[in-house]
């Protein structure tokens, strides 16, 4: 499963999460970390990746554009790295299913 966890999301879920999603990256391995929400946006459409992301814009961008690509919102205030882990690992087969779903466009988990 190919994920691009954005700005907003700690690098080293790309580390710690390899196990379930090995294709992972993070803005920062594509030179995108001071890119504007459009710029990873079309990136991530390009790439075939799913954005991952705390930044509720890109949940806006999804309901007006429709993927590609795909959104996983995370709606969590603060919290640590190891909290957003926990969440993925928590909502793998959830997440498994998103993707396969071509109708989908974002998917919340909080």
């Amino acid at each position: 499963m190919s994920l691009l966890f954005d700005q907003n999301l700690s690098p080293k879920l790309v580390q710690s999460l390899k196990d379930l999603f090995s294709g992972a990256l993070h803005v920062r391995d594509l030179d995108l970390q001071r890119a504007d929400d459009i710029e990873v946006w079309r990136n991530a459409a390009d790439r075939g990746l799913t954005i991952v992301s705390k930044d509720s814009d890109f949940h806006q961008l999804s309901l007006y554009h429709g993927p590609p690509p795909k959104v996983i919102w995370i709606r969590r205030g603060n919290c640590s790295t190891s909290m957003i882990e926990d969440l993925l690992r928590e909502n793998h087969e959830e997440i498994g299913r998103f993707l396969e779903n071509p109708e989908a466009a974002f998917l919340s988990l909080g």
